[in-house]
């Protein structure tokens, strides 16, 4: 079966996600007013360079998952864009933040394009 289109342009979107947050990792400077990843995770006491290099760890092991239509990458997938959505939705209320909008779009269309194309990361015989 040939790879979703759709799954590799959000995959190379991840991993430019991972990459600019791996350089702001090294040369990030905090704004007082700013909502770092940190926070925006729930985590506000781990040092915010810290949890973006967690970050980028984590969201590189699950593109690489997701682009190679492992049954472990969807539902890591699946999981990160409820999750990460529900912190977007969270905070676009909670304190009147409309730059979260984007994120929480974001995630409504990763989380239902990997479910429509759900059957390519089940096939019989691959992810063995």
């Amino acid at each position: 079966m040939k790879k979703p289109l759709g799954v590799l342009l959000i995959s190379y979107f991840y991993i430019f996600g991972a990459i600019v947050l791996l350089f702001t990792a090294v040369f990030y400077n905090a704004d007082a007013n700013s909502i770092g990843i940190a926070g925006r995770f729930g985590m506000p006491n781990v040092p915010e360079r810290l949890m973006r290099l967690i970050v980028t760890l984590f969201s590189l092991a699950m593109v690489y998952g997701y682009i190679r239509l492992k049954k472990w990458g969807f539902w890591v997938m699946v999981i990160y864009s409820v999750f990460f959505g529900s912190i977007s939705s969270s905070l676009i209320s909670s304190q009147s933040q409309k730059l979260f909008i984007g994120n929480f779009i974001w995630s409504i269309i990763v989380l239902a394009y990997t479910i429509y194309v759900k059957k390519a990361f089940f096939k019989t015989g691959v992810n063995h």
